[in-house]
């Protein structure tokens, strides 16, 4: 039998990949952080937000997991997703690391790390090559919190 952070994990990338933003969020503490590439010290509302405006922009999504390892305090799995990126409407693969961290049967922290030039050449052809460069990274970052910021405040 798994190990139930195992089973979190894999209920966690299973609504993902079913698009059920709610359920994915019924994985996180309330306090809990998430940062990737791009996205960077999100905390409590803010995590399962980003995930909701994720899922309502993607108009298909295909999640696969491996290498899903945990025990009562951290866990870490490997994901790929694929989907069109909604604002050019090109096909990205994504091949992401996942870290975890757990408490009360909750994730608590979820740091996500994966090739920025890769993804944003995927998602923006050639011009996508320049988040290799820390300034262009930073500036999308921000397009990113300030899309975040507008969705939260819908409700």
């Amino acid at each position: 039998m798994p190990h139930d952070n195992v089973a979190l994990i894999t209920r966690f990338y299973a609504a993902l990949d079913s698009g059920d933003a709610a359920a994915m969020g019924a994985c996180y503490a309330p306090d809990a952080t998430f940062t990737d590439t791009f996205f960077k010290g999100l905390r409590g509302p803010e995590v399962p937000g980003m995930w909701d405006m994720l899922l309502r922009r993607a108009t298909e999504m295909s999640v696969v997991t491996d290498e899903i390892e945990a025990d009562d305090t951290t866990g870490s799995a490997h994901w790929v997703a694929t989907y069109p990126f909604a604002k050019t409407g090109r096909t990205v693969v994504n091949d992401i690391r996942a870290r975890f961290r757990f408490r009360d049967g909750l994730i608590v922290e979820h740091v996500d790390r994966f090739d920025a030039r890769r993804w944003g050449a995927q998602a923006f052809g050639p011009a996508g090559n320049l988040l290799v460069l820390p300034p262009a990274r930073m500036l999308l970052s921000r397009a990113v919190k300030k899309d975040l910021d507008k969705h939260l405040a819908r409700g």
